[in-house]
């Protein structure tokens, strides 16, 4: 498909590899002449200069043939006047990126009278992960399938873990049936594992489950599952705002550090119930005072991404709370991967899932349509969720005789609303979707898991 992006920005720059990298014919437009270049001259893509408000200039870029319009620029409202302009073109889907919290209330707004085919806010899409990382703080990554029917949930096997030294075939038939492990990331490396694959501590797993045996699950491998009660979090800015206004709803306590003066009384009169502190969240003192040791859960959400690693390292010396770091720029993420952090939520990341999920879905020829895409162990691994169609090629037949592409695991099939967690004799029937967990990229059809 053609597709032009509108801002080379952090953003804008990794949605240009990871599109190209999926073959797509890609226009950057910015008005920055050097990033424009530097992005040309890092991917196989064509680079106009200039201001994306100029119809002129996105029909320059090939707006009446494009397929796709993504604005990312740090202007909300240039976003949305980009993607009203889309509208002239009949077959043109809009992608705008909206970040005020002053918007939020108006997506259905802006979705139909705008047009917007999806509408992108990396800040409250980080809060909600952040929220359901709070609410099941054992888990260093959830991520939810067929609204909400299935859940992924990724942890950690500690020494001494009744999980330690045990294969998967014990686990489903002694501890808990009702689970899959899907993948498992050990030393950097992934597999995606079979029934006698035995798993070691400081494994990180990824299971399936329905959410309902989620609780019982840990409670069984004894691990810790309530949620917390007090959270502190370093860093006043819009991630802690929406975030805190999530928290607050469920009466959890509310303590937010921040530098700058005025932004503490914005966030004062946004956020009435929780406690704001004008101060810097890298005074160890400070932290200390404010109470971080008696905290259930420590967000580092600053604007710098070396400080919220360092506090978050501090954090998890000092403490045994949950510990979660926003983290903007992934160019170093193999490095801090390998850092003793709990869970680290990356804004860009979930931002070009969410739109690789569309582009897949609105590329898709037979209707099997990506309804979900996840990214796993630093890009290598992904989940994805497929509808089945009447003409889909795996109905009917077993799995265990469909022949599937090597690394590529069925884990989940959601059929009337329920999951099943698959065996080689289960059939897959129109209606059903099915969750897929592999390392072939490109997969934008339920077909293409097939040899």
């Amino acid at each position: 498909m053609k597709i032009i992006v509108v801002g080379a920005g952090k953003t804008g720059m990794g949605l240009v590899k990871n599109l190209t990298d999926e073959g797509h014919e890609v226009v950057m437009l910015d008005y920055d002449a050097q990033k424009v270049t530097e992005v040309c001259n890092c991917h196989d893509v064509m680079g106009v200069v200039g201001n994306g408000m100029s119809f002129s200039l996105l029909e320059e870029a090939g707006l009446s043939e494009a397929d796709v319009l993504i604005t990312v620029t740090g202007s909300d409202e240039q976003n949305l006047l980009c993607s009203l302009f889309a509208k002239k073109v009949e077959n043109c889907s809009t992608i705008a990126r909206v970040r005020n919290p002053i918007y939020i209330r108006e997506t259905e707004f802006l979705r139909n009278r705008i047009g917007l085919s999806l509408i992108i806010n990396p800040e409250y899409s980080a809060a909600a992960e952040i929220y359901r990382l709070l609410k099941f703080p054992s888990a260093i990554d959830i991520n939810t399938f067929a609204k909400g029917k299935a859940e992924m949930l990724t942890f950690k096997i500690v020494k001494n873990s009744v999980l330690d030294g045990k294969n998967l075939t014990f686990v489903r038939s002694k501890i808990e049936s009702d689970i899959l492990v899907c993948c498992v990331e050990r030393g950097g490396e992934y597999h995606i594992p079979s029934g006698d694959f035995v798993l070691c501590a400081g494994d990180k797993a990824t299971i399936i489950i329905p959410p309902r045996k989620s609780l019982s699950f840990f409670k069984k491998i004894k691990v810790e599952t309530h949620s917390v009660k007090e959270v502190l979090i370093a860093g006043g800015g819009t991630v802690s705002q929406y975030l805190a206004r999530q928290l607050l709803a469920d009466n959890i306590s509310v303590k937010i550090i921040e530098a700058n003066a005025e932004r503490c009384d914005q966030l004062a009169d946004a956020l009435p119930g929780a406690i704001i502190i004008n101060g810097d969240a890298s005074d160890k003192d400070l932290l200390l005072e404010e109470g971080l040791l008696t905290a259930g859960a420590f967000l580092a959400l600053t604007g710098f991404d070396e400080e919220n690693i360092i506090l978050s390292l501090y954090a998890k010396e000092m403490t045994d709370a949950k510990v979660v770091t926003k983290v903007d720029k992934i160019e170093f993420n193999e490095v801090i991967n390998k850092l003793n952090l709990d869970s680290v939520v990356y804004p860009g990341d979930i931002t070009a899932e969410n739109i690789l999920k569309y582009v897949r879905s609105k590329q898709n020829a037979m209707g099997n349509n990506v309804e979900n895409l996840y990214k796993l162990v630093e890009d290598k691994v992904e989940a994805l969720e497929f509808k089945i169609s009447d003409n889909a090629p795996v109905i009917g037949h077993p799995i265990k005789e469909l022949n599937l592409k090597s690394n590529l695991i069925i884990c989940g099939i959601i059929h009337k609303g329920k999951l099943i967690l698959p065996a080689g004799d289960s059939i897959i029937e129109a209606g059903d979707s099915i969750i897929v967990v592999t390392s072939q990229k490109k997969l934008s059809d339920v077909g293409d898991i097939l040899r």
